[in-house]
């Protein structure tokens, strides 16, 4: 799923109230950090993580290969957070994030 501006302005906001919940540290990412990753996404849809000051990595490079392998969609990269979503594939899950979704403005003659 290919986000809007519109959208990611939207998960932006929502992100605002966040704590990062995934944590990556100097052992970059792992299978481990990916499976915590995938299942807070599952449950939540949108996620803010962080890399802390001993990673190899920069938050830009950590989003972009964690959002690779999860799945989901880089909403946001600011100093050492970034923010992921993914809708989640959970049938019984009840607070889903509705996005708003883009009008298509017409010409009138």
């Amino acid at each position: 799923m290919e986000l809007t501006s519109k959208q990611r302005a939207q998960l932006r906001g929502m992100a605002n109230s966040l704590d990062p919940i995934v944590h990556i540290g100097k052992e970059g990412i792992t299978d481990n950090l990916v499976k915590q990753a995938d299942e807070a996404l599952e449950a939540r849809e949108l996620i803010k993580c962080k890399v802390l000051e001993n990673a190899m990595l920069t938050a830009r490079e950590a989003c972009q290969e964690l959002s690779v392998k999860t799945r989901s969609e880089a909403v946001q990269v600011i100093g050492s957070k970034f923010v992921l979503y993914r809708q989640s594939h959970n049938k019984e899950k009840k607070d889903k994030i509705v996005l708003v979704k883009d009008r298509k403005r017409t010409a009138k003659s």
